[in-house]
């Protein structure tokens, strides 16, 4: 028996440090390496079957004012927590058990590892799939990349995919050139790009702008982010 227990807990340990070393070579080199594509962009190509826009722009090339009004709009502890927004995870969890509107509290960590690797359809296989990876795209990648990385994709149109294609795409600017209410109005359709348009924006997406401006305001704008 004790043969046999033996055996189990080494054949456990051997299946997890396999997962382990799996985990760290599909998270790792995106810590250095552009993305070339993400499961979301193959997804939208298949889907639609019409021509998908996504440029990777260096993080130094994106206007600040944008990194900012994404951070406002999204996930506004995102310098200080380590992949969850715990408070706003029940919040969350409290109004959808009332069964009011379906509210999400997913940090910008835990889009990033959506986007990058999974699929956006919401079921408890994939937001478990979500957590592994984002607690350890959290533990291999600073909080810096994981902006960047989502600031270049994340889908701001049907087929827009990151900050570069969108300023072009929907804006017709480049990325360099977005002024602080292009930042906002763009940070402003992300729950929802296929139905909400940053190229004609309705009165509810530039109310939400507004909100969005505001809220940089009260984080003191782009020097909230000055550690990261």
């Amino acid at each position: 028996m004790c043969f046999m227990i033996r055996r189990a807990i080494r054949a456990c340990l051997i299946v997890g440090l396999c997962l382990i070393g799996l985990t760290v070579a599909l998270v790792l080199p995106w810590r250095w390496v552009s993305p070339p594509t993400t499961a979301f962009i193959v997804r939208e190509r298949m889907a639609s079957g019409e021509p998908v826009y996504y440029q990777w722009a260096p993080r130094g090339a994106i206007p600040t004012d944008l990194a900012i009004s994404v951070v406002a709009a999204e996930d506004q502890k995102f310098p200080d927590h380590k992949g969850f927004d715990w408070v706003a995870i029940r919040a969350a969890f409290e109004s959808n058990q009332l069964g009011g509107r379906v509210r999400g509290a997913s940090t910008i960590s835990q889009q990033v590892a959506k986007n990058l690797f999974l699929w956006p359809r919401q079921t408890w296989l994939r937001k478990g799939m979500e957590a592994y990876l984002t607690l350890w795209i959290e533990l291999l990648w600073p909080k810096r990349r994981i902006l960047e990385v989502y600031l270049n994709v994340a889908q701001f149109g049907p087929t827009v995919f990151g900050a570069s294609a969108a300023a072009q795409r929907l804006l017709n600017k480049p990325v360099a050139d977005l002024t602080p209410r292009d930042a906002a109005v763009l940070s402003a359709v992300l729950p929802s790009p296929r139905r909400m348009s940053a190229r004609e924006p309705s009165g509810y997406v530039l109310g939400r702008a507004r909100e969005i401006q505001d809220a940089v305001s009260r984080l003191g704008g782009p020097g909230y982010l000055q550690g990261l």
